[in-house]
């Protein structure tokens, strides 16, 4: 195998990082949402950890992102 497909194969492999992070931002959005119908008065509450949660895991999927940049385009 050559540098280049290794290049490749190793950008596609850090690209699944991002696949997780779309899976959590979901899962955090239908927890917040399943929470805030069973109480409405308590949706409000919780809303600066829903933004937290989100920033967090989308940060994680823009890093899976860079490295798989970086494999490309630098190394």
């Amino acid at each position: 195998m050559d540098a280049e497909a290794a290049k490749f194969i190793g950008a596609g492999l850090a690209t699944i990082g991002m696949f997780g992070a779309a899976l959590g931002v979901g899962n955090i959005f239908s927890s917040y949402l399943e929470g805030a119908l069973r109480n409405p008065s308590a949706a409000q509450g919780q809303f600066g950890t829903l933004v937290f949660g989100f920033a967090v895991t989308e940060a994680l999927g823009i890093f899976s992102l860079l490295i798989a940049i970086l494999l490309l385009f630098v190394v």
